[in-house]
């Protein structure tokens, strides 16, 4: 998904915040002490650290707040304490976080039919934050919900589903009557799909399928939040203000795995500041943690006086430009590898914090994902990795396009760091005798603006953070023709690359990995350096993230699947 808005420290003091890396784990605790894993499922524990406002805040809201709308890590980071989906990733930090278990089933499914059919039975006695009971009925609704609504992945995740080819052609009158089926009696859900997937269950455990009433309305809810049956609900959200977060009254812990009970009594998170007013307000205790990244003339406090409230993790994630396939002058194959043989990638990793912090990036799957290859299509020299930018080739290649001359817009969030990798970007289309011009937009509307053909993107500025750990989750939604949607503000296919042969490798690809993982995983390996050659994506850096908090809080958790678990910080 992506992040909206940057938080990852730039270079100054980038030293003495890795010297944090070690003791601000997964399971570094803060202020407090952490609890044991025995100890913090008692009801006890739960209720001496219970209680208090948590204070967040960032430059900028993310947009609509529709959990099967909004494709963004600033929201699916709340949406884990307030929605539930029949399954759930584990909240807990560490590897573990990337495990699936039962969240409103009560067991993982019953897999039948050669891997086509799942069947749940739902819990009951759970009940939604405006105190009507969770059905069947609910559960079915929100997966048509899913395609009415055109969230962004129902292309990718959910058109297996028997039935989805009619709903993505008409989202109106989506029913899935032979794809998602409820019994009340049974209080069962039986979800049959066309082919088997092997990554079905990470699909149903991310925020795009959690289910909400059977009423919610069939087009985005945008600021007006559906009701949750997890331990929060909102109270209020205006994007150009704040959001408040309320426990939710019907909320009982049902699995500690899957949805435990949150801590603060009321999350605040307010939009607006600047960057400097967010780092003074968290050092002061005004704030608890802040989404964007501190500057660079503060962070050498950061990390002296401050150092044990940095917390620093590594990320599966990369941070790329995208190049409209079908505008000149990236609708010419040479003018895009231009652009990839000419970015230097260390003084992107520069701008953006340091080598501490960030690396250079080759290809679309990050390393340490699966599928990904040391490759390095773009670097002078040659090799696996990239070395170094290769000016004069680039010039030749644009020369040889004809595309010189032509202007180009590059569109960016309007942040310090986004802006000056924008900046970064514009002078070195300069230089290649474009006529470029930067173009920065508020990260509430950026993400969705670029998505959206009618708005002529040709170039943006953008990053891809993993919904879950498989190559599929970069290769088949970012660059597959399913997620080309011309003219919607969810076409996450940014570039708006569509080539058959690539589909058909990366579908072959998920067949494979139902029977073979590591042969499925060279597959996709390949897919990335096609794709590459075709050159309609620019991957800049592959980062790390800081998470800075007051020492009000205690239980800092990092769940890798969705980052900071907002709900189990305690506040004093």
């Amino acid at each position: 998904m992506s992040r909206t808005t940057r938080r990852i420290a730039p270079a100054a003091a980038v030293a003495a915040l890795a010297l944090t890396a070690a003791c601000s784990s997964s399971s570094d605790s803060g202020s407090s002490s952490a609890p044991s894993s025995s100890g913090s499922g008692s009801s006890a524990f739960q209720a001496q650290h219970k209680g208090g406002t948590l204070k967040l805040v960032a430059h900028a809201a993310a947009g609509s707040f529709d959990p099967q709308v909004n494709y963004t890590l600033q929201y699916w980071q709340l949406f884990q304490s307030m929605y539930d989906g029949l399954l759930a990733f584990k909240k807990v930090g560490g590897q573990e976080s990337f495990t699936v278990v039962p969240d409103l089933a009560t067991a993982m499914p019953k897999v039948t039919n050669g891997g086509k059919t799942y069947t749940f039975t739902l819990r009951k006695g759970i009940t939604f934050s405006n105190g009507k009971p969770l059905t069947t009925d609910d559960v079915v609704a929100s997966f048509q919900r899913i395609f009415k609504v055109s969230s962004p992945t129902a292309g990718t995740f959910y058109n297996g589903i028997v039935g989805a080819d009619a709903c993505l052609k008409t989202p109106a009158s989506c029913t899935l009557p032979k794809g998602v089926i409820g019994d009340a009696k049974t209080n069962t859900v039986t979800i049959n799909l066309t082919a088997p997937d092997p990554e079905f269950e990470y699909k149903l455990a991310v925020p795009h399928a959690v289910v909400v009433p059977k009423d919610s309305p069939t087009k985005d809810a945008g600021t007006k939040p559906l009701p949750t049956t997890g331990p929060y609900t909102a109270a209020s959200y205006d994007p150009n203000r704040a959001l408040k977060l309320v426990r939710n009254p019907h909320f009982k812990e049902w699995s500690r795995e899957a949805e435990p009970q949150g801590y603060p009594d009321v999350i605040d998170y307010t939009f607006g500041q600047t960057v400097e007013s967010e780092v003074t307000a968290v050092e002061n205790g005004q704030a608890d943690w802040m989404f964007d990244a501190p500057p660079a003339d503060r962070l050498s406090e950061i990390g002296t006086k401050y150092a044990s409230q940095a917390h620093v993790n590594p990320l599966t994630a990369f941070w790329y430009a995208t190049l409209n396939v079908h505008m000149a002058p990236f609708d010419n194959k040479l003018a895009r590898q231009a652009i990839n043989w000419a970015v230097d990638r260390s003084a992107v990793v520069r701008l953006y914090g340091g080598t501490n912090l960030a690396s250079p990036a080759c290809t679309i799957l990050p390393p340490g994902f699966p599928g990904h290859v040391n490759s390095c299509d773009y670097t002078k020299g040659g090799g696996t990795t990239w070395r170094a930018a290769d000016l004069a080739k680039a010039k030749a290649l644009v020369k040889q396009s004809g595309t010189a001359g032509q202007e180009v817009g590059i569109v960016v969030q309007d942040d310090d760091v986004n802006k000056s990798i924008g900046q970064y970007l514009q002078s070195l289309l300069t230089q290649l005798g474009y006529k470029a011009t930067l173009k920065p937009l508020s990260g509430n509307i950026q993400f969705t603006y670029i998505q959206n053909t009618k708005n002529k993107v040709q170039l943006a500025l953008t990053s891809w953070y993993q919904d879950y750990p498989a190559a599929s989750d970069f290769l088949n939604v970012l660059l597959s023709c399913a997620s080309y949607h011309p003219g919607s503000d969810s076409s996450i296919n940014i570039s708006g690359f569509c080539d058959k042969t690539v589909d058909a490798r990366m579908q072959a690809a998920i067949k494979t990995s139902q029977t073979d993982k590591a042969g499925a995983d060279k597959q996709w390996g390949a897919v990335d350096q096609q794709i590459m050659g075709e050159s309609p994506v620019v991957p800049l850096i592959n980062p790390k993230l800081i998470d800075f908090t007051s020492t009000r809080v205690g239980n800092y958790r990092f769940s890798k699947q969705f980052y900071m678990l907002v709900g189990q910080l305690w506040v004093k």
